[in-house]
């Protein structure tokens, strides 16, 4: 559930996909094969769903987003000290960040970072060797890293 939440960033939905996961799940039970990891294969069926459905929806979600900032007009950060500004934007810059990254990488770096799978699990909900998944991660921190060693807040480049 944690996983499709993290992908799909919504709890309802992330609810529903999993539950349809196991319904499909229990569908198949009679296919699968007993001698394979169980775990790695529910993810697998998981990231599919998130997947499919952030495929789906990703372009009406951000058109609406950016229609309803432009309607409401407002700065959410405005009143706050610099700091705490800081720290917003770069939590959300972060967001930003690790959204951009390919797909494989973010993959990669959200199952080891948010959810504590081992190489060889991520491994095997991704059907890749454990030496791509250490080179995904080790590609998407580079790049993370990169991009934190270039950020300047905005209030202080104004």
């Amino acid at each position: 559930m944690r996983y499709v939440r993290s992908v799909v960033k919504r709890e309802a939905v992330a609810h529903d996909l999993v539950q349809d996961v196991f319904v499909s799940l229990w569908d198949t039970r009679r296919r699968l094969d007993p001698t394979k990891p169980l775990k790695a294969y529910i993810y697998r069926m998981a990231r599919n769903a998130a997947y499919r459905h952030v495929r789906d929806t990703r372009t009406h979600e951000r058109k609406h987003e950016i229609l309803k900032r432009e309607r409401n007009g407002h700065d959410p950060s405005a009143g706050s000290s610099d700091r705490e500004l800081d720290a917003g934007m770069l939590a959300d810059r972060v967001r930003t960040w690790i959204d951009n990254l390919p797909e494989r990488q973010r993959e990669a770096l959200v199952l080891s970072r948010y959810h504590d799978l081992s190489h060889r699990e991520i491994a095997a909900v991704m059907d890749v060797s454990p030496r791509t998944v250490n080179n995904h991660i080790v590609r998407a921190l580079g790049h993370l890293h990169e991009r934190l060693e270039a950020f300047e807040p905005d209030h202080l480049t104004s």
